[in-house]
């Protein structure tokens, strides 16, 4: 099954939540990402189904080894170009915003490089 946007996403967010706190419910992605109650039910249904996450009986989410992976490497590209434009004098709102949308699409040649340069100007 291949992830779109919307699912990374959602990986994403369960990760960053992972961060802060080890118990992680549907409820803590519907107030973190403004989504209904609904939509996060059905995709965390489709993510448990794609082998993305495990539900607990608890109704806990955690990632599994592939949705971990696809999560690092999602929030990585996020933070990366959230700070490259940061420094070009983007706003901090702005470049979130802007990372948040490329980060889905951005090739990991092109990004590479530009973690590469991030690196190199330090």
């Amino acid at each position: 099954m291949q992830l779109k946007e919307s699912g990374e996403m959602y990986l994403e967010t369960i990760y960053i939540l992972s961060q802060k706190s080890n118990f992680i419910r549907s409820i803590d992605v519907c107030e973190e990402m403004g989504y209904s109650k609904p939509s996060v039910s059905r995709a965390m249904g489709l993510l448990k189904e794609g082998g993305y996450i495990t539900v607990g009986t608890d109704g806990s989410l955690s990632l599994t080894k592939l949705g971990k992976d696809i999560a690092e490497k999602t929030y990585e590209r996020h933070t990366v170009l959230s700070d490259i434009f940061i420094k070009l004098g983007v706003n901090a709102e702005t470049a979130a915003a802007d990372a948040c949308k490329i980060e889905h699409v951005i090739s990991d040649e092109t990004f590479n490089a530009l973690k590469k340069h991030l690196n190199d100007i330090h």
